[in-house]
């Protein structure tokens, strides 16, 4: 009998909907059953094997001290490492902490903070380890990640999109939400994967699946600050779900000059 690959699914600072999703493949989800073997998935299964693992899918940010050393011990333990979902490509919702005082927060939040042990700012997995593979999304689309499963355990390179929301839109013969409605909208340097949803019900873009390729962030703010939109409609786009993406960030810094992005 061949070998089956080992796939473990590890969690750090995020919400679980990316995990969810895997098991939101059902009927697929037995199929791949067959091609792995799924020894860690505590979202699923309280039976847990130690490694080593042929595949490691990795959810979430890294937000502690303690959190930034599991990570290295997952990468040692994985021959490939996939991180999934945009707290784990792009440091989450979470990062927006990037750009405020910690100590206030935890005040705010917790009647005992002295108890609460965190990082100042919340980053991707691969400012802290090599990554083989980032499949963006909040939360990611399940097909995708079927895809780059399937290509794994094929050993082939995955094929997942990298151009943006617009061409969905092109192709769904969806009306341009930034033309026609005058609303900022991040299609055009978001990579593609929900489908173009918001812009069909007349919402614009909020970059759930972080920069497509070659994004043209800085054109795109200052084409709509000459329109009379202003950095404060703009900065919360931006630093969204994809907070610490480096081109959403770069742009968000230029237009709100007075922020001051922490540190590690």
């Amino acid at each position: 009998m061949s070998h089956k690959p080992r796939l473990a699914v590890f969690k750090f600072a995020s919400c679980d909907g990316c995990q969810l999703q895997l098991l939101s493949c059902e009927d697929e989800l037995l199929s791949l059953a067959e091609s792995v073997e799924i020894v860690h998935f505590i979202e699923a299964s309280s039976h847990v094997e130690a490694g080593p693992y042929d595949i490691a899918l990795v959810e979430g940010s890294i937000t502690t001290a303690h959190d930034r050393q599991r990570i290295q011990v997952v990468r040692e333990q994985s021959q490939t490492l996939v991180t999934i979902g945009a707290c784990a490509t792009a440091g989450g919702i979470q990062a927006l902490k990037n750009w405020g005082d910690r100590a206030d927060y935890v005040r705010s939040v917790y009647a005992q903070p002295e108890y609460i042990q965190t990082l100042a700012t919340s980053t991707a997995i691969a400012d802290h380890v090599r990554v083989d593979f980032e499949l963006r999304g909040c939360p990611i689309n399940r097909f995708q990640l079927l895809e780059v499963l399937q290509a794994l355990v094929a050993g082939r390179k995955p094929r997942t999109p990298t151009h943006s929301v617009c061409l969905d839109c092109k192709r769904r013969g969806t009306v341009c939400i930034a033309i026609a409605r005058d609303a900022a909208c991040l299609g055009p340097i978001t990579q593609a994967g929900c489908g173009a949803i918001c812009p069909d019900f007349q919402r614009g873009c909020y970059g759930c699946f972080g920069p497509s390729a070659q994004p043209n962030c800085d054109s795109l703010a200052d084409w709509y600050v000459q329109d009379r939109t202003t950095h404060v409609q703009l900065v919360p786009l931006l630093r969204n779900f994809n907070a610490d993406a480096e081109a959403f960030k770069a742009t968000g810094d230029r237009i709100d000059p007075h922020s001051e992005p922490g540190t590690v």
